[in-house]
């Protein structure tokens, strides 16, 4: 199936050009690969890598090293994220290049919406050579 919003019980029903009205609150929370994050998928399409997703950071939370393959934007709802280059708010908003590789970190905690071209691919420790889908 081309894109979708995993875990959407009405999307069975729809048409193909029907629009997506999606409940967010009846989405359930995903852990990630990465302990202190977890994620609510809101748009996967799994053969070009395109996703849409909330992600929840724990306080104290770090993402290690990881490169973004295309470019990936995120928008701050709650926190904030950081890392060497900087710190984006809540109601801020930052989008990285394609080849851009970082730590990011979230000291007291993060909802954030991140969208994405394709998946990261982490550099270092348990997760290198993984993506996060």
């Amino acid at each position: 199936m081309p894109a979708h919003t995993p875990h959407m019980t009405s999307e069975a029903q729809l048409a193909p050009l029907d629009s997506r009205y999606v409940a967010v609150s009846d989405l359930p929370w995903k852990p990630t690969p990465t302990r202190g994050i977890d994620m609510k998928i809101l748009l996967l399409d799994e053969q070009t890598g395109l996703m849409t997703a909330l992600f929840r950071w724990e306080p104290g939370t770090e993402l290690p090293l990881h490169e973004h393959v295309e470019i990936e934007q995120t928008y701050v709802l709650q926190g904030s994220i950081v890392d060497d280059e900087g710190e984006v708010r809540e109601g801020d908003y930052v989008w990285r290049p394609q080849g851009n590789r970082h730590i990011a970190r979230s000291p007291n905690g993060a909802l954030v919406l991140s969208m994405f071209l394709k998946p990261n691919r982490f550099l270092v420790g348990e997760l290198a050579g993984k993506e996060l889908k």
